[in-house]
């Protein structure tokens, strides 16, 4: 009794790892404790059970046997002088062949016989893990013997290829676990390589936008030059063309007087004529070195606007060179790290296959295991290679439409600057025909100015009698020059307000253009708020459509059970009204 509680007691323990009973006369309820110890406890490693005759209660035994057999952790099993016949030994090899923990039995000095050792024998056949089993004193066969040692040899030799190959498979998951942990530090070195190159592509992308926006700032200016040169040229023709009508009057004038002279002018009147003619001449070729003055300064504006071209372009073609640069130094580290990976697959393709020769049959499952997860590895080295072809492709793409706008712009300057420059030429040679004209038109009036004083000279004994006449032509021409002088201070006034006005409107325009930017972008943030607001819309639509979906079925499905609630009712009332001495007296009518 005093064992069978100590046995009860070990029921739940797991520290004990070592259980010696030698010698305690267990009997029947000792060997059914034995046999509930084995089924719950998961600690012991070891029993001994030597001099306790446990064969000798069949039933006890059997229950001890059932134990055995349930058990998971029992390492060691003696056995010695406890009376185990065939009998016994047949329940002991159902016990062994369902164990797959215990590695020792020693049933020395029993009565097995020939039965018991062919029973063991054959239960070696399913056992895989016993590697040790004494049968001596048993009166078993020599035969017999000879075979359970070459089953516990052949035990013993499989379970150290168990021990190498599990040591193998330990050390090539480390091996794999090391080669996960290295291409994963390669995977984040290289995506952060790659987030690096993108972050400076950015960076390029950037800069080259502002290096784009200042050139077009630039080009905008140099616009705002060339119109305000052209402002400055229509301003010099109209000038020109004052000169010219003044030039015109003038000539009208002297034709008046050749008319209106029918008799003599006096020498005075024709000096005073020819000193204005003189003057007029004089104001003519100044206006004329002052339009030459403009049009040099405006070829030099033309060949500053050339050099800050030639530097723009210069600008962007080492921006080019240094995008180009730069995927370049991306593509050869794309490739590097390619290789590396290559190299590195191929090195555990190699390893795999070393050590997969040198594996036994047993060991296909863990191949497998293997095999998935080198199909693992080959999935996400095929993944990175995807990803890298894709930020290739972007960089790619990226520098093709950097190079078309680069050509765009290019070919805009280029345009803008010929057309430019043709409208300058054609001013050029417009200017140089006005000035030709004018030079003919002048030495015209010199031929008329002489043919007037040789005239003159003739006519200065009819002089006398036409100075009074002369004054007052004097008088009207005196007038008449107020007048234009009053009416170009006048022109002056206007065209400095149109001016004004001009600035005033450019200035407008500029703060219309910027408060139009403004509205642009509060349209384009307002849509896209009204497309987030429309979709927040829609999909509550969608809820509530889904809502009204529900509830139109929950009320069918409401009105289908009044109908039937209804039906049931009305059976229900009918079947009362027939069945109620009423409706048979009713019916009896």
């Amino acid at each position: 009794s005093g064992v069978k509680l100590l046995l009860h007691g070990l029921c739940s323990n797991t520290t004990v790892k070592s259980l010696d009973l030698k010698g305690n006369n267990l009997r029947t309820l000792g060997a059914e404790a034995l046999g509930k110890l084995l089924r719950q406890n998961k600690s012991i490693r070891s029993l001994i059970l030597e001099w306790n005759s446990l064969g000798a209660w069949e039933e006890g035994f059997s229950f001890f046997c059932q134990g055995l057999g349930a058990n998971n952790s029992l390492q060691q099993l003696d056995l010695r002088n406890n009376q185990i016949n065939h009998q016994g030994a047949g329940e002991l090899a159902m016990a062994l062949k369902q164990n797959a923990s215990l590695q020792e039995l020693d049933l020395r000095w029993n009565n097995i016989g020939l039965l018991g050792g062919r029973a063991l024998l054959n239960c070696l056949h399913s056992n895989k893990t016993l590697k040790r089993l004494e049968l001596a004193g048993n009166n078993v066969p020599s035969d017999i013997l000879k075979a359970v040692e070459q089953a516990v040899d052949h035990n013993q030799d499989r379970q150290t290829i168990l021990s190498e190959t599990q040591n193998r498979t330990y050390i090539l998951s480390k091996e794999v676990l090391s080669l996960k942990d290295e291409k994963n530090k390669q995977f984040l070195d290289l995506m952060d390589t790659i987030d690096k190159q993108r972050e400076e592509i950015a960076r390029s992308s950037r800069m080259s936008a502002a290096r784009v926006s200042q050139l077009q700032e630039a080009l905008d200016e140099q616009h705002s030059i060339m119109n305000s040169l052209k402002a400055k040229l229509q301003m010099t023709e109209a000038a020109l063309a004052l000169s010219e009508q003044k030039v015109h009057n003038l000539g009208e004038l002297l034709n008046a007087t050749k008319q209106e002279q029918t008799i003599s002018f006096c020498l005075q009147e024709g000096a005073d004529r020819e000193g204005k003619l003189l003057r007029d001449l004089s104001a003519a070729s100044e206006k004329n070195l002052l339009l030459r003055n403009q049009v040099d300064e405006l070829e030099k504006k033309c060949k500053v606007q050339q050099d800050q071209l030639f530097q723009v372009k210069q600008d962007l073609t080492n921006t080019t060179a240094e995008l180009k640069l730069r995927a370049v130094q991306a593509e050869e580290r794309l490739e590097m790290e390619k290789r590396r990976f290559k190299q590195s697959l191929e090195d555990m393709e190699s390893l795999r296959v070393k050590e997969v020769d040198h594996m036994t049959q047993q060991m296909e499952a863990s191949g497998r295991s293997m095999q998935d997860r080198i199909q693992r590895l080959e999935a996400v080295r095929a993944a990175l290679e995807e990803e890298l072809s894709q930020v290739k492709a972007a960089a790619l793409s990226e520098r093709g439409q950097a190079e078309e706008e680069l050509i765009k712009v290019r070919n805009q300057a280029r345009l803008e600057e010929q057309q430019r420059l043709e409208h300058l030429e054609e001013k050029l040679r417009l200017m140089t025909e006005s000035r030709d004209e004018a030079q003919n038109c002048c030495f015209k009036q010199k031929q008329m100015v002489a043919e007037a004083q040789a005239k003159a000279s003739q006519l200065s004994l009819q002089a006398d009698g036409l100075r009074r006449r002369l004054e007052e032509l004097q008088q009207d021409l005196n007038s008449k020059d107020e007048e234009k002088v009053m009416e170009v201070n006048k022109v002056k006034v206007e065209l400095q307000e149109q001016i004004g006005h001009l600035q005033a409107e450019r200035a407008a325009q500029d703060g219309l253009r910027e408060k139009i930017a403004a509205l642009e972008r509060q349209l384009k943030a307002l849509s896209s708020n009204h497309r987030e607001a429309l979709l927040d819309k829609e999909g509550e639509i969608s809820m509530l459509l889904e809502k009204l979906r529900v509830k139109e079925a929950n009320i069918s499905r409401m009105r289908e059970e009044e109908a039937q609630r209804a039906s049931f009712l009305q059976n229900a009332i009918m079947a009362y009204v027939q069945g109620s001495p009423l409706g048979t007296h009713s019916s009896r009518k």
